[in-house]
């Protein structure tokens, strides 16, 4: 089977009627964009990132590059999550690098990422924010095929993600958790075999609401939920779920996310709509 070394490259920018548009974009499969939808309301370019493949397989490269210009606003988005497949050898690895100029505005809200049996995978996410800049990214993972028994049975998963604001260090997550180590936290998360987890980084100045929106997002813990929120060293927040399936996971972020759209109007928009 052929592997693939996709790339992805978009740059939203602002044009004199002041909508965001494209300025810049290129992709090779297995990436591929449906058309571009201009929020009105929420004044957020919305863009789909399709894969028309099965999924992510051993020996593939994805390279993603999104860039947003002053005062521009773009919401990148999935219809459907990324399966990463069983690999008799090998590896698969994803890395995406976001840059956003001051004033301007990036949500990325991808669907899960499913590591099914056998698998090997390396996503590295960079972010870069220039000072004025805001972002909301949001990362989902969710276990293999429960009803088959791969619920957490990948062979190696790491997912790091570095976010740096006006050049400074303010987040460096690395994530390479056993599936022991994660039905040891679903456990005492009373989540069971199904379990989800999300996280999601803001990254926004300093607000005289700030303690609204975290005691509201604080509040969503509970039936099935597990939410905490802690402040980073400056300039944003980290939000991290536990649920007890992909349904609670997700709606846990939705709510989380309409909370916060009071606060961030751009959040107002929809990220599933096409």
């Amino acid at each position: 089977m052929s592997e693939f070394s996709g790339h992805l490259a978009l740059r939203a920018a602002t044009r004199a009627h002041g909508r965001t548009v494209l300025a810049e974009q290129s992709f090779r499969a297995p990436y591929h964009l449906s058309k571009p939808y201009w929020d009105a309301d929420a004044r957020v370019l919305i863009v789909q990132v399709v894969n028309p493949t099965a999924g992510i397989l051993s020996g593939d490269r994805l390279e993603s590059d999104i860039a947003v210009d002053p005062d521009a606003a773009l919401l990148v988005t999935t219809p459907s999550a990324s399966r990463v497949f069983k690999m008799k050898d090998g590896a698969a690895a994803c890395r995406q690098h976001f840059i956003i100029a001051p004033g301007g505005w990036l949500e990325v809200m991808p669907e899960p990422l499913v590591p099914h049996r056998g698998c090997s995978y390396h996503q590295s996410t960079t972010v870069e924010v220039a000072p004025g800049g805001e972002m909301f990214f949001a990362d989902l993972l969710m276990p293999g095929r429960v009803a088959h028994g791969e619920a957490w049975e990948w062979q190696r998963l790491c997912l790091e993600t570095t976010v740096r604001l006006g050049g400074e260090l303010i987040l460096r997550e690395r994530f390479e958790q056993t599936g022991d180590g994660l039905r040891a936290l679903a456990t005492l998360a009373g989540s069971g075999p199904g379990a989800c987890f999300g996280n999601a980084v803001l990254i926004a100045a300093e607000r005289a609401t700030d303690s609204e929106w975290r005691t509201a997002v604080s509040a969503l813990h509970g039936e099935g939920l597990w939410v905490g929120v802690s402040a980073l060293r400056r300039g944003g927040w980290s939000l991290k779920f536990v649920a007890r399936d992909g349904v609670r996971l997700r709606r846990g972020l939705r709510e989380a996310r309409k909370i916060l759209s009071a606060y961030f109007p751009r959040l107002t928009c929809d990220p599933r709509k096409l």
